[in-house]
């Protein structure tokens, strides 16, 4: 462990490109998700605690958190390995020049390459694996059950946590995939060779936690996450209408792209943000918090 969790989230920006496009969200989930930063602040945000009480859950979560049997720090590194496999552009200073929209153009959209279907159906699909075996870890249980997963999805994903699941869908799906990305995944998953995961570079990373003797078992676990959550995620999009163009309006709100550019919007969200970190961070120290408090 090289941070605690308090430094982690006290080092969360409070605007940048990611909590930009974050926010672009909030028509998904109305007043879900609030950027809330900063240690001692989550911890009076979350319990209403402060003085010699926050003092106190604070030291009880950074407990809990430097015991690696808890689980904690393997989510939180599963959160950071997702982001960080993906090569930053280095344009977060241009939301603060700005102020609102970030021009994408000239040299910078030079700099970025949609991926091909076939990979960027791949890497969503290990981004709901991953989000499946951090909510176990997290919540201490023994092996990672896509069951257990599906049903907190639909009964207790809120804040930092559901406007996670939601990026997932309109970042990692609608932008890139379109209308009928679920099929797309399932399709590509169904055909994809074991030695293209293999070389995959989240996979490399993550593929050590994620269950299964071989390549094989571990697709197969992949693909059952995602077939876990496609109810769930169908449901979204039809209950909030959502599709390409309604994502991609709202993101541009933010971003100012062309239309006839919009097929580097989802390389752009991938190289620039790292909403799978951020939002991770604060579900980590949310459930921390929450369980040092009712420990005490």
């Amino acid at each position: 462990m090289t941070e605690s969790i308090n430094e982690l989230v006290d080092k969360l920006p409070q605007r940048n490109i990611t909590t930009m496009a974050l926010e672009a969200l909030d028509f998904v989930i109305p007043g879900e998700w609030d950027n809330t930063i900063g240690w001692n602040n989550t911890i009076t945000v979350l319990t209403g605690a402060q003085g010699r009480d926050a003092m106190a859950i604070s030291a009880k979560a950074m407990e809990i958190y430097a015991n690696e049997r808890n689980g904690y720090q393997t989510a939180m590194w599963l959160y950071e390995s997702l982001d960080n496999a993906d090569t930053a552009l280095g344009v977060a200073a241009l939301a603060d020049k700005v102020g609102g929209r970030i021009p994408l153009f000239g040299g910078l959209i030079d700099r970025l390459t949609p991926k091909a279907d076939t990979v960027q159906s791949l890497d969503l699909a290990l981004k709901i694996a991953v989000e499946v075996i951090a909510y176990c870890k997290i919540n201490g249980l023994a092996e990672a059950s896509i069951g257990s997963f599906t049903n907190a999805l639909r009964t207790e994903y809120s804040g930092p946590s559901l406007i996670r699941a939601a990026a997932l869908v309109c970042f990692d799906g609608l932008v890139p995939l379109g209308p009928d990305f679920l099929d797309v995944i399932t399709r590509n998953l169904n055909t994809l060779d074991t030695g293209h995961l293999s070389n995959n570079g989240v996979f490399k990373t993550v593929s050590r936690v994620i269950p299964g003797g071989g390549v094989d078992d571990k697709l197969n676990f992949i693909s059952n996450s995602v077939t876990g959550v496609r109810g769930w995620m169908s449901n979204l999009i039809t209950s909030r209408g959502l599709s390409p163009q309604k994502v991609t309006g709202n993101l541009q709100k933010f971003v100012d792209i062309s239309d006839d550019k919009l097929d580097y919007l989802a390389a752009f969200l991938d190289m620039s943000t790292n909403y799978f970190e951020h939002t991770g961070t604060q579900s980590v120290a949310r459930h921390l918090i929450l369980r040092a408090q009712r420990e005490l």
